[in-house]
């Protein structure tokens, strides 16, 4: 009798364990949410793949170029919101034309306040903002800037999200041949402008970083969402103590998973630990971007193979490998409460959408 009831119970936790883990067969009837996504095209061919794959679709709007663009992506957007209002959603951005006017931060709350009514939820700041973008007097503006401390307010009182790129991975002020992540050795490579190993004139890591922490410092109220793992996705335990002290922060996988996996290819149990401790404040996104033009097929292909590949990193403890590093690596196999608030629960929560 006690063999018997022994064997009942292993059975029965068998069942359990196996019912808290997703498997790859899964994928497609997981509710998710691609938290950073681009789509600057209102005759896009992304949501097709997407209803396959059984993803929504967060649109980061982006200011790169000029006023006429932010204008453009906005109304794009604002499109597709209208056209698939349960399936997708947006960050808006504003440009910084007319900076060195005493009306640019009124105009400027006036234009987000302008795209929130239209349907954006968010807003969006991006690296030019510490990299690129200079006053009359050609100085280079940080994210701390007194200047911008009447739209931050203003968001931290209206409850409107800061979504944030700033910086870049630590990878950019190293030669590429130290780089350990592939897909910032290709990224630099391509774009040397934003090399900054190549720069050394402009603001450090460093001091990007601490410009950033200055600003939320300042706004403690506000509620912010740092892109690409806050660009501390080179150390988990860093990125944990930046958690740790600003409360209203969340991160965005997108684009950094190459870093992910090198860093568990090097210590799994560390990476496992840091996503169960932070499993509340940890959005997926891939940072995949349409424009049109693009190849139908080709580009289907690239998002559903991207999107399975990070699913089976996190749902799964399979051996691995990635174009992303090299050498091999096992995925996190996370518990499937985790993997649903890393896919959507946390971005309902963040976001307040959907």
């Amino acid at each position: 009798m006690k063999f018997n009831y022994l064997y009942f119970f292993i059975f029965v936790f068998s069942l359990v364990s196996c019912n808290n883990f997703y498997s790859i067969e899964d994928f497609s009837s997981v509710e998710k949410i691609d938290a950073h996504f681009h789509i600057y095209n209102k005759a896009s061919i992304s949501f097709e793949q997407a209803k396959k794959d059984n993803f929504k679709l967060f649109s980061v709007n982006v200011y790169h170029g000029n006023c006429e663009e932010v204008i453009e992506s906005n109304q794009t957007t604002k499109s597709l919101n209208s056209k698939f209002p349960s399936e997708f959603g947006y960050a808006s951005t504003f440009c910084l034309d007319g900076w060195d006017k005493p009306a640019w931060d009124k105009n400027t709350i006036s234009w987000i306040d302008e795209t929130i009514k239209d349907g954006a939820v968010a807003v969006k700041v991006w690296k030019n903002i510490g990299m690129e973008f200079r006053d009359k007097d050609s100085v280079l503006i940080m994210i701390d800037d007194p200047q911008f401390d009447a739209i931050f307010t203003h968001l931290s009182k209206k409850g409107i999200p800061l979504v944030g790129h700033l910086g870049e991975p630590k990878a950019c002020w190293q030669p590429i041949e130290e780089m350990k992540a592939n897909n910032n050795k290709n990224y630099f490579t391509n774009n040397p402008q934003y090399h900054m190993y190549l720069h050394p004139d402009y603001p450090s890591y460093e001091e990007q970083m601490e410009a950033r922490d200055r600003m939320l410092k300042k706004n403690p109220e506000i509620t912010f969402i740092g892109c690409h793992l806050a660009s501390l996705e080179w150390s988990v335990d860093v990125l944990a103590d930046w958690l740790d002290r600003f409360p209203n922060a969340s991160v965005d996988m997108a684009a950094r998973m190459g870093d992910l996996f090198y860093q568990t290819r090097d210590d799994n149990n560390k990476v496992y630990d840091f996503f169960i401790k932070y499993q509340d404040r940890i959005l997926y996104g891939t940072d995949i971007g349409e424009s049109g033009g693009e190849n139908k097929e080709s580009f289907h292909k690239r998002m559903h193979e991207t999107w399975l590949r990070d699913w089976e990193y996190l749902v799964t403890d399979n051996k691995m490998t990635s174009h992303l590093i090299d050498g091999e690596f096992s995925g996190l196999k996370l518990p499937k409460e985790v993997v649903d608030k890393i896919y959507a629960e946390n971005f309902k929560k963040w976001y307040k959408i959907f």
